[in-house]
Parts: structure tokens; sequence; C-alpha cells
């Protein structure tokens, strides 16, 4: 299946989606990494009991590309982070050091799709998203860590990361998405154990469709409730400048502008 096909197939429609509502959740719960490349986006690190922003004013402007290119303001456009480095080379002692240094980025290499363009099974890939504040705002890129790799035996259910209630289509932000309470099992391993997507207990999550991203995160339990985050979606797939995510700039030229040529008349 063709990355295209790949990012767009599974927002046509119930026309080849999963029969089961909840193994349609977890395997877009692992398609993130192959839905988009670069992302514009709110965050507030905190939840929001109905729609709209908890915070506006703690509220954080994010500009993602990935592999590892972030810039983050301010609510009233004060830089807080920009990624330095992004072109930097890696040596030979760096890339003989360690089996991983040798993966590839998830975008690169082909996992297992189901029928509606969804990823059912992930392979061994370079992941992981830039960090701001916790690891919370990471998870939220790419909520892996509700669903799993890969699908668990049906004889051994409890093996899921989390149990799922009902899943219901829901709008967030002006963007489709889908909802359903959690409930961490065991076999639940949070990226960052410090800040996990769901607390124990019941917790009600938001996944968007068209990008697999986590936008919203609450415990429903009391000793929890001021725990989990909040994101709204601006733009996808927008073409980003090397110059957005540099502390200096390096003058680069905006294709996307028209460039005037000024044609001197010579006598």
């Amino acid at each position: 299946m063709s990355t295209w096909d790949a990012r767009h197939q599974g927002e046509a429609g119930p026309r080849n989606q999963p029969a089961d509502a909840a193994a349609r959740f977890r395997n877009l719960c692992r398609s993130s990494p192959w839905k988009w490349q670069s992302l514009r986006f709110e965050y507030v690190d905190r939840p929001a009991p109905d729609t709209g922003n908890p915070d506006p004013d703690n509220t954080v402007r994010a500009w993602l590309r990935r592999p590892g290119a972030l810039r983050l303001e301010s609510a009233d456009g004060v830089v807080l982070h920009s990624t330095t480095g992004i072109n930097d080379s890696k040596d030979g002692f760096y890339v003989s050091s360690t089996r991983r240094s040798w993966l590839l980025p998830p975008h690169l290499v082909t996992p297992v799709y189901d029928d509606g363009g969804l990823v059912r099974r992930r392979p061994e890939a370079a992941y992981g998203e830039p960090c701001f504040g916790n690891g919370r705002f990471a998870a939220a890129l790419d909520p892996v860590e509700l669903a799993g790799n890969a699908p668990v035996p049906i004889e051994f259910p409890n093996l899921n990361a989390v149990e799922l209630g009902p899943v219901t289509a829901v709008d967030h932000e002006g963007r489709p998405a889908l909802e359903t309470t959690v409930n961490p099992n065991a076999a639940y391993r949070p990226s960052d154990p410090g800040a996990p997507l769901c607390r124990p207990g019941r917790n009600l999550v938001r996944i968007d469709v068209g990008t697999g991203v986590c936008v919203s995160s609450r415990s429903l339990e009391a000793e929890w409730k001021d725990l989990g985050h909040w994101l709204r979606i601006l733009a996808v797939d927008e073409y980003m400048l090397d110059d957005l995510f540099l502390a200096e700039s390096m003058n680069l030229t905006d294709v996307r502008r028209h460039i005037s040529w000024d044609i001197s008349r010579g006598m």
C-alpha cells in the first residue's frame, strides 16, 4: 500500500473498516508515524472536562516536522524551544556503536495494514517524537502505548495494554475523532512512567482519525482528575522551512512565495 493510501484510506468512511470497533481504535493508535510528516498544533498539559481549550494562557503553540524538528511558542508568541542541529551528520563511531543506530525512520519501512488503511502490526524502526516538559507530549503524538505494536493472541486478551469501553465517533475542535474509556492492564507500558496517557482506573481518551494523534486524555478517577492533556490540530503536512527550527536563520528562500526579477534595459 502506498504512503498516500496509508494516510488517507482510513478517512473514507465505514467501507473496508475493521468490523471490531476496538480493533479499529487500537490500529489507529499504531498508525501515527505513517499518517503525517509535519504538524502544527496547540497543546496544554492539563485535561479539558469539556470541549475547548482548558487553559488559553498556558497554551503552547507547536510546529513539528519529523524526524525531530520542533518549535514551540507561548500563547503570546515567545519562543520556548527551537531545535538545533537538525542537519548534523553522524560520524563513523556513532553509526557503528549500537544496533539502534542503523534503524530507519518509520516512514521508510512498511507496516502491516488492515483493510481500512490503519496499521495492524508495526515493524522495528527508529521511533520517537520530540519531548517538551514531560513524556506525555511525545506519547500524545504517537499513542502506541495504548495499543502495543501488534494485536495480542485472542486466547490472552489481558495482554492488551488497556481495556476499552464502547468506542464512539466524536468531533474534536472541528476534526473527527474516536473516543473511548480505557483501563490500563498489567501489560500497560507507558513511554514515560511519570507522565502516562492513562492513569490507574478509568480514563477518557480521544484519537484524531486523520493523524492517529491522541488529542485528549483525562482521568475519570478523583485521585488523578487534574492529570491529562488537550491538543488542537491546526494543520497537517504543512510545508516547513529549516529556518523555522534553527536558533540562527540560514536565510533560506521560501519557495512558496513569488520571486520577482528586475530586468535592466540596456541602451
